[in-house]
């Protein structure tokens, strides 16, 4: 029997933005068993529901993670509308398609960088967060902020956007389309890339379904799942197709992002063409009483909310269900089997947000 020996990766390790740690049991340069820690960055933040009153919480729900801030704080207000009966105005509604749309785009594009930063390709890195920068001022312009928004308010959004700057937007995001399309390229066709990423940690369909994968990180081992498909927001008057591919590996995983990326930029010119004129909010009377689950697509995938209110201005309970709290478990599934320089690959194709774990 071979000698077996504990190798600790992270908290602190370059392709780890966040802290987590994972001791990695070995025999040689092959991993057999992998023992995940996390509580590193532990915040509290949904305990602070019983010092803030509910219009307020949505500020701090969105610091759950300043990538997917936009995707949390909608997701906040929805239990809260569920709650108390909140018909939201359509245009609020495709308001906050298009903002969550771009936060998509934001979040994987970040991914790419990061994932070519993983394997070496700097030149890709670099290329990949220009790019994004420009999904960045879009925001800054229509919202105000970069990373955290405070656009969504329980009962729609706090301001609008004119119909001149939608298509402006849109045609800012068909002209990405050309460059996003020759950088892409490079991660779907360069041999390099290929080497590092086909046939590294595969996870079949039924091993996703078994351990609760989610998000691209479930479609690429064919689960057809996704929750933009209940057609909450605007996403039931607009034409979608969840992105699936079957190899279940690290390729398919950056795939199905690439893919949704250009889905996206679908939707978001979809919605610019559809967007009804009217309010963008409502005014909201009371407090929330009972309890409400709502669901949304993140871009790491699907994301719980739980509100659970008993009349007054300080809800009893807020619960979040993160992406990927669920996709952990997956992760310590692959990595059994895997060569010690695939680890930092693997880690990054479900990627990872601990702070959206630790909230």
């Amino acid at each position: 029997m071979a000698k077996r020996t504990i190798i600790p990766f992270g908290p602190q390790h370059p392709v780890l933005p966040e802290p987590i740690h994972l001791d990695l049991v070995m025999e040689d340069e092959t991993v057999v068993e992998a023992i995940p820690s996390i509580g590193f960055i532990h915040r509290g933040l949904e305990k602070l529901v019983e010092k803030n009153e509910w219009p307020e919480m949505v500020y701090v729900i969105e610091r759950v993670c300043g990538i997917c801030s936009f995707g949390h704080g909608w997701g906040y207000c929805k239990t809260i509308e569920g709650n108390m009966g909140v018909e939201v105005p359509p245009r609020a509604e495709y308001l906050r398609t298009i903002w969550a749309e771009l936060g998509r785009i934001h979040s994987h594009l970040l991914w790419l960088g990061l994932t070519a930063d993983g394997f070496g390709f700097e030149s890709l890195f670099m290329h990949t967060w220009k790019i994004r920068e420009t999904i960045l001022d879009i925001f800054e312009e229509t919202t105000g902020g970069r990373v955290i928004f405070s656009i969504c308010k329980v009962g729609g959004v706090r301001k609008d956007i004119s119909n001149e700057k939608l298509s402006e937007i849109s045609e800012i995001i068909g002209n990405l389309k050309v460059e996003l399309s020759e950088l892409t390229d490079v991660f779907l066709n360069d041999v390099s890339v290929k080497n590092r990423l086909v046939g590294v940690g595969v996870m079949t369909k039924e091993e996703a379904v078994e351990f609760g994968a989610v998000g691209p990180t479930a479609r690429a081992s064919g689960v057809d799942n996704d929750v933009r498909r209940d057609g909450h927001g605007a996403y039931g008057e607009l034409s979608f197709v969840p992105i699936v591919e079957a190899e279940g590996d690290c390729y398919a995983r950056c795939k199905v992002r690439i893919r949704e990326i250009f889905q996206s930029m679908n939707l978001i010119r979809q919605a610019v063409k559809q967007i009804p004129c009217g309010a963008v909010s409502v005014v909201v009377k009371g407090n929330p009483s009972g309890e409400y689950v709502g669901r949304m697509e993140q871009p790491r995938g699907e994301a719980y909310y739980y509100s659970k209110g008993s009349g007054t201005k300080f809800l009893e309970r807020i619960r979040v269900r993160t992406p990927t709290a669920a996709n952990i478990p997956a992760l310590v599934h692959l990595l059994p089997g895997c060569d010690l320089a695939d680890v930092p690959m693997l880690v990054l194709t479900i990627d990872p947000c601990i702070s959206c774990t630790e909230r």
